[in-house]
């Protein structure tokens, strides 16, 4: 039952308002206990904050070192709920099941995880168990500050709604997905791959739950290529932002300093025998769950027909491959987009190719990049967007933020030429 008291505030003047406390525990998401202050006159909120005990824990992830989680005080023990961030989310054990909810992370001390790839058949609950829920948790919690810092956007359907993470999918599931009837993003521990929660494939599908409350282009033809894309994107830009740019300021994307190890060489028949070390923020698609049975990135932004399967440039039969390779164009031209056509590490030291004549794409940065992209989705595009589509989309995005024949308006233009979309 809300309780509530009149007091007087001081607004920049003197004012009689009801202070208003309301709870609601019912271990979901919704979960949260919020204070309002109502002019006592008007019935108008003046604030609002949030007084649930959220706390600070210490996750010890597999892909990201030792990180800061926001969980919650249960009593003695704590919660892996974050209710800090405006979008209220928490994260699950579904303990091998595949359906249901699952039960929601409880830990004694607040330190969580060893770091290490969970011991499939060991329990989901110990330290080893819990390593991948940190990964799942933080990476929710990186993909909420991308989109709240760099659009403004309040969480997935950008009102805040709760959402949450389910790990420990099945057994040995080599797959990650978003699941818009539950509201919420599930991960596997793998076979082939390591534990699928890296930074790159939380954005990834939290960002399917972005697209369900913007654009929702259609899963299938090249509307579900655009769709894909539009994960591997946004996972890319999260994940550099997490090795960048920071939460509280524009990213810049530039600061990418240290290094992680994978098992891809590079070469077009990779193999286990030499780690190959990259970029901690690059534009490959899940290059940390490498294993030595499969041993290189999901997906190659620079080069996308690096996974043998991905057309680097547009075709007519493009609308007829799996949307995860029809992704490969507009993932190819956001490379050239935001990084430009230069030979560097970003480019695994080879030449992006081109098509059309186009010899060379100046980038505009991840930043400007990733605002031309975000607008058309949200602006332009709609469920039946094709390629030659989202190139208007992105042309007018272009117009809208920095002028139609604008620098970063021809650069949209020649890196849709450069991958053959006319």
């Amino acid at each position: 039952t809300p309780t509530s008291e009149l007091v007087v505030v001081n607004m920049g003047r003197p004012a009689l308002a009801y202070h208003i406390h309301t709870e609601l525990e019912n271990g979901a998401d919704e979960t949260r206990h919020t204070d309002f202050l109502v002019d006592a006159h008007s019935g108008a909120i003046l604030e609002q904050w949030s007084t649930l005990h959220t706390v600070s824990g210490t996750g010890n992830s597999q892909y990201s070192g030792t990180v800061t989680i926001n969980t919650t005080a249960n009593g003695a023990t704590y919660d892996l709920r974050d209710t800090a961030r405006g979008m209220n989310f928490a994260t699950y054990n579904l303990n091998h099941a595949t359906t249901g909810t699952g039960t929601l992370y409880n830990d004694a001390d607040n330190t969580w995880g060893d770091g290490a790839n969970y011991v499939e058949g060991s329990s989901t609950t110990a330290a080893n168990g819990q390593t991948a829920a940190v990964d799942a948790h933080y990476g929710v919690g990186l993909t909420y500050d991308f989109y709240k810092n760099i659009f403004g956007r309040n969480g997935i359907d950008g009102i805040g709604t709760a959402t949450y993470s389910r790990v420990h999918y099945s057994n040995s599931y080599d797959n990650a997905f978003w699941s818009d009837s539950c509201f919420c993003m599930t991960y596997g521990d793998g076979s082939s791959f390591m534990t699928l929660t890296s930074i790159d494939v939380a954005g990834h599908e939290m960002s399917h739950g972005v697209m369900a409350r913007t654009a929702n282009l259609t899963y299938r033809g090249e509307s579900g290529g655009l769709n894909e894309a539009n994960s591997d994107i946004f996972g890319t830009m999260v994940e550099f932002m997490a090795h960048g740019g920071g939460t509280t300021t524009v990213p810049n994307y530039t600061n990418i300093a240290s290094t992680i190890n994978v098992y891809w060489t590079g070469s077009s028949t990779p193999t286990p025998s030499t780690n190959k070390a990259v970029p901690s923020a690059n534009y490959y698609i899940g290059e940390q769950l490498a294993t030595a049975s499969y041993v290189r990135p999901l997906r190659f932004m620079h080069k996308p027909s690096l996974d043998g399967k991905s057309p680097d440039a547009w075709s007519k039969s493009l609308g007829r491959l799996d949307v995860h390779y029809s992704s490969g164009v507009a993932n190819h031209f956001f490379f050239l987009l935001s990084h430009g056509s230069q030979i560097d590490s970003f480019s695994d030291g080879i030449q992006s190719p081109m098509a059309n004549g186009v010899t060379g794409v100046a980038g505009l940065g991840n930043d400007k990049a990733a605002r031309i992209w975000y607008r058309a989705l949200t602006v332009y595009m709609t469920s039946s967007t094709n390629y030659a589509a989202a190139r208007t989309a992105t042309l007018s995005a272009a117009a809208d933020l920095y002028g139609a024949g604008s620098v970063e308006y021809n650069t949209v233009n020649t890196a849709w030429k450069a991958v053959n979309v006319l």
